[in-house]
């Protein structure tokens, strides 16, 4: 059952989908009927196994895609009536693989590209391209080739070539496959940051750690639909629903899910959660 989403203005709303449906040629229906708000400056895990809709949905959301039936509004408007230049203005994409959007011959050449194209006058492309590079922490690769990086650094510049086109919603798509533990947590803090400076931001994953650490919402997805719409307690908490959705949640929420009979919350996400909760006696962390 999808719970009834917070109530919210027009205004409020940065993405509306309204009966969404998408097939691919050859008849493969990916989206079955999609209904979703997401507001300005939430932070949404779109979550699902492989095939289950999740990057489908973000392309028809940037315009990559469009849709076989229902509508996609942005901003307000339709974004059918919108080109993906215009879309990007508001909708930044960064693709799962990196090495599909880097073609410059610098870093900076890489991150100026985008806002270069969208009329900006000088100055704003040089202030937009600095600040892209300083909040994923490239300065240091400025100059180099894009794809002579490793793939933590190439994943920070196709970030950062999107961050320079200040777009209001920000998609990043599996953005840590291939990361080591240090490279992903601080990628997962640079992602962070731009949520609490006020952007929204959807992050498409099938990592359930990252949702836990990160989101604020979540949308599970499953054989095109979404199938739970909550936050990441209540997502947790339904334990079979994610085991149906080809989804294997952290291993703190397994546990804290055996010790249930103990008092322990389903709803526990962190270590240091179920840590304070066994202390208490399995009720509540204060």
């Amino acid at each position: 059952m999808i719970p009834a989403s917070s109530p919210s203005t027009a205004s409020d709303k940065i993405v509306s989908v309204r009966d969404l449906k998408f097939t691919y040629e050859g008849g493969i229906q990916a989206l079955k009927g999609i209904n979703l708000d997401i507001r300005r400056g939430e932070y949404v895990a779109v979550v699902g196994g492989n095939g289950s809709g999740k990057t489908t949905l973000a392309k028809n959301i940037n315009g990559l895609l469009r849709p076989t039936s229902g509508t996609v509004m942005v901003n307000g408007r339709s974004a059918s009536d919108l080109t993906v230049a215009q879309l990007a203005r508001v909708v930044g994409y960064a693709f799962q693989n990196p090495d599909h959007q880097l073609f410059c011959s610098s870093v900076v050449d890489e991150v100026r590209f985008g806002p270069q194209n969208m009329g900006f006058t000088q100055e704003d492309i040089s202030t937009k391209v600095e600040r892209a590079i300083e909040a994923m922490d490239l300065k240091g690769q400025r100059d180099q080739p894009p794809l002579s990086l490793t793939l933590g650094e190439r994943r920070r510049v196709s970030i950062a070539s999107v961050i320079a086109m200040t777009p209001e919603v920000f998609i990043v798509d599996e953005p840590t496959t291939g990361l080591d533990a240090r490279e992903t947590d601080d990628l997962m803090a640079s992602i962070d940051r731009l949520n609490q400076e006020g952007r929204t931001v959807i992050l498409i994953t099938h990592d359930m750690n990252l949702v836990a650490k990160h989101a604020r919402r979540v949308l599970v997805m499953s054989e095109g639909r979404i199938v739970l719409d909550s936050d990441p307690g209540g997502a947790f908490s339904d334990l079979e629903l994610l085991l149906q959705s080809k989804l294997v949640p952290p291993p703190v929420v397994q546990l804290a899910h055996r010790l249930s009979g103990l008092g322990v919350s389903r709803e526990t996400l962190s270590p240091g959660e179920l840590v304070s909760r066994l202390m208490l006696g399995g009720g509540e962390a204060k």
